[in-house]
């Protein structure tokens, strides 16, 4: 493996030189790995998701059903609208993280080893925390118009009692008729908040990073050292936690931005109207949902990675 010092003095191609080097970190098992937890966790938990969303858009509107709390909106919904209101919105659920969580691993790992290449020493918090940014930007990029079409399935909040006064059928009828009726500025909804919401994945990322190396240094471990189930979970959960608390307001603007039911002249609108109306708190509505969801969500897609990563990586070790 060429080093920083030594890869300048070979052959180096006619052009794109760094986008070979990256592109030679990249490894699939990554991409298959992170869909796998991303689907996982996804269909497990996408209940306390709607209830999230819900509480997120919660801005007064009348036609809003007004809920009384956690389990008070499930049991209406339930209610209403059986388990297909409760699963309202799953399938761009489902592709979202699983691609999501996908190309995040993808990236992350690949940047992460390109930065790695030729050092003995371990990657910085700061090193961690650019690469899982950068991660996020690139996967953002990709996914936004499945995380808009989610919401907009999630908020018909009639759509069990009458299928047909649907105002979108499904995951594809929705995006064709976004792009019909907004174009691609509809499909791109919440994209700025959403972009800022990289620090989420970024902060998440670098305190799992950290943790990991941290605590097997405390047990006087290599740094790659495999952890056990438990410990990937505790992991898991301690950075998610930390991440959400430090960056949810992003997630509000981004799901009011996204709303159908409610416009908004942009990012700065929906701060001030928020705070105006409803203070601190409106920037935090549904946080305890939120955290009740992406923890275990969290911890299940960092175990699934973990464990898949490592059963296609000791299958690619023979070939190698």
């Amino acid at each position: 493996m060429a080093t920083p010092s030594t890869s300048s003095a070979l052959p180096a191609p006619p052009a794109g030189n760094v986008l070979s080097q990256v592109f030679r970190h990249v490894r699939y098992e990554n991409l298959a790995a992170g869909l796998s937890g991303g689907v996982i966790s996804t269909l497990v938990l996408h209940p306390l998701d709607l209830v999230k969303l819900r509480f997120a858009v919660s801005d007064g509107l009348a036609l809003r059903p007004q809920y009384n709390g956690i389990f008070h909106c499930l049991s209406t919904v339930w209610k209403r609208e059986g388990l297909r209101g409760l699963y309202q919105g799953v399938t761009p659920n489902m592709w979202g993280a699983g691609a999501s969580w996908g190309l995040y691993f993808l990236f992350y790992n690949t940047i992460k080893a390109y930065k790695k290449e030729g050092r003995v020493e371990n990657l910085s918090a700061t090193e961690h925390l650019l690469s899982a940014a950068g991660a996020g930007a690139l996967t953002l990029c990709l996914t936004n118009p499945i995380w808009v079409t989610k919401t907009r399935l999630v908020l018909q909040y009639d759509a069990g009692l009458d299928p047909s006064k649907r105002e979108y059928r499904g995951m594809f009828h929705a995006l064709g008729k976004i792009y019909r009726h907004e174009g691609i500025p509809g499909l791109y909804k919440g994209f700025i908040p959403g972009l800022f919401g990289t620090s989420h994945g970024a902060l998440q990322f670098m305190a799992y990073e950290e943790l990991k190396l941290e605590y097997n240094k405390y047990l006087n471990r290599p740094c790659d050292t495999k952890l056990s189930t438990v410990e990937y979970i505790t992991m898991a959960a301690l950075s998610k936690i930390f991440a959400v608390t430090t960056t949810y307001p992003y997630q509000v603007v981004r799901a009011r931005l996204q709303d159908q039911h409610n416009k908004y002249n942009g990012v700065i609108d929906v701060i001030s109207r928020t705070w105006r109306k409803e203070g601190v708190h409106g920037l935090y509505k549904g946080l305890i949902p939120n955290i009740l969801r992406v923890t275990p969500a969290c911890c299940i897609t960092f175990v699934v990675f973990e464990k898949v990563s490592h059963f296609l990586f000791d299958l690619r070790k023979p070939k190698e």
